[in-house]
């Protein structure tokens, strides 16, 4: 138990800092194609274990996505969107559970359940905060565009940043 705790800590301080310190700077778009973001810090939530109680489970979403907000200086978006992926997260293993179902303590990896269940998870999760975050970000209905062009720009910048999270550190708990 105490090492998951360490794990997860570890887990939030690192995503938290590659964020805040070295994505938030990064512009693949320019002045003229600003449409990508990368965002790995909701790998966070989505390697959480999956019998996590969900006010744990929001509230771990809340602080890092308020601590995101910090180093962007937005004021909630992204403790908006991962309380939003937080809360929809039981809806998703739900509905991606595989066929033995989840075993106590189980943590929701490419090792545990295989590469194209990981990758259907991450990805289901990783487009539904992508598209809330812009949704807020933009904020009218007349810019759905926008907001979709984000969404998809920037969801395949950024499952390209966790795939290769995933090559370094290999997360298997």
């Amino acid at each position: 138990m105490e090492g998951q705790i360490a794990r997860i800590s570890f887990r939030f301080i690192l995503l938290l800092l590659i964020q805040g310190l070295i994505l938030h700077r990064v512009n693949l778009g320019g002045e003229d194609f600003n449409y990508v973001q990368i965002f790995v810090y909701p790998f966070f939530i989505m390697l959480l274990p999956v019998q996590t109680g969900r006010i744990l489970l929001i509230l771990l979403a809340f602080l890092i996505g308020i601590s995101v907000d910090i180093f962007y200086d937005s004021p909630g978006l992204h403790a908006s969107a991962s309380v939003f992926t937080a809360f929809i997260r039981p809806f998703v293993l739900s509905a991606v559970e595989p066929r033995g179902g989840y075993k106590i303590n189980s943590v929701p990896t490419k090792n545990q359940f295989g590469f194209n269940w990981f990758v259907r998870y991450i990805s289901i999760l990783l487009i539904l905060h992508l598209f809330w975050y812009f949704s807020l970000e933009v904020f009218q209905i007349s810019r759905i565009l926008i907001v979709i062009l984000k969404t998809i720009a920037s969801f395949i910048a950024s499952i390209l940043f966790i795939g290769l999270y995933v090559v370094i550190f290999n997360p298997k708990n």
